[in-house]
């Protein structure tokens, strides 16, 4: 029997708990997450536990990640964003090892669910916001008042700069999750036309050569995608985090 393409995101329990009446069970989705933190960290430890001043390819590959990301940090945020530089970093790895970890034969895309992603978008969010009026008190309202606007056009401007700033948490999951959503379910198709083809005996197995050259390109871009949308969801988190130190600027 033929599988749907959408059946690779369903969240299926591994172990089930109930807490208050709250379904709280470990699923294929948990247990993900935890095996992406698991080697994110064998990935970083394991590199610079024996650092040397000549760099192996290992720990070039972790200075390399680290350099890159603070390098996006001190362009976008300058040198007050390094206190936030491990936050940003941890992100930026979470969200690149659970894209590759989806590329995996039967593994399970955590960043095809909206929901992990709104939960770290949102908690982005959240602390842009909280960082804000603790650096800049009322002053950090002036991110909604652009300079130079006419008096009398000041408050559609205003309501659509609020408007804007509200969306960030929505626009910022769903960019994520639609991009790995869309990749992996081309894939699956192509490689459902495959199997499907190649069950047609010669001439299907003939026919079957364009599907599989179109889902390896497919895969080659997946894995650009998976490592683009990490860097974007990483830079907007920089942009945010900017606007929270200088808003107005």
């Amino acid at each position: 029997m033929a599988h749907s393409p959408i059946d690779q995101f369903k969240v299926k329990p591994i172990a089930e708990f109930q807490l208050a009446g709250i379904d709280v069970s470990f699923t294929n989705s948990s247990l993900w997450m935890v095996i992406v933190l698991g080697l994110v960290s064998v990935f970083l430890i394991g590199g610079m536990r024996r650092s040397s001043v000549v760099p192996g390819r290992w720990q070039s590959m972790v200075e390399l990640a680290y350099e890159f990301v603070a390098g996006m940090v001190r362009d976008n945020v300058g040198k007050e964003g390094k206190s936030y530089f491990p936050f940003i970093f941890t992100l930026f790895m979470f969200v690149l090892g659970s894209n590759l970890a989806g590329m995996i034969p039967g593994s399970f895309t955590v960043t095809s669910h909206i929901a992990v992603n709104f939960a770290m978008a949102l908690f982005v969010f959240l602390a842009v916001t909280v960082i804000g009026f603790v650096k800049n008190g009322a002053g950090y309202l002036r991110l909604f008042v652009p300079s130079g606007v006419p008096g009398w056009l000041l408050p559609l401007i205003v309501l659509i700069e609020i408007i804007s700033y509200c969306t960030r948490p929505i626009s910022l999951a769903v960019r994520l999750f639609a991009n790995m959503l869309a990749g992996h379910i081309m894939m699956k198709v192509f490689a459902g036309f495959i199997i499907s083809l190649s069950a047609l005996g010669a001439f299907g197995v003939l026919g079957a050569v364009a599907p599989f050259a179109v889902t390896v390109l497919l895969t080659g871009l997946e894995i650009l995608v998976a490592c683009l949308q990490a860097f974007v969801f990483t830079i907007l988190t920089c942009i945010y985090l900017n606007d929270a130190m200088h808003p107005g600027h």
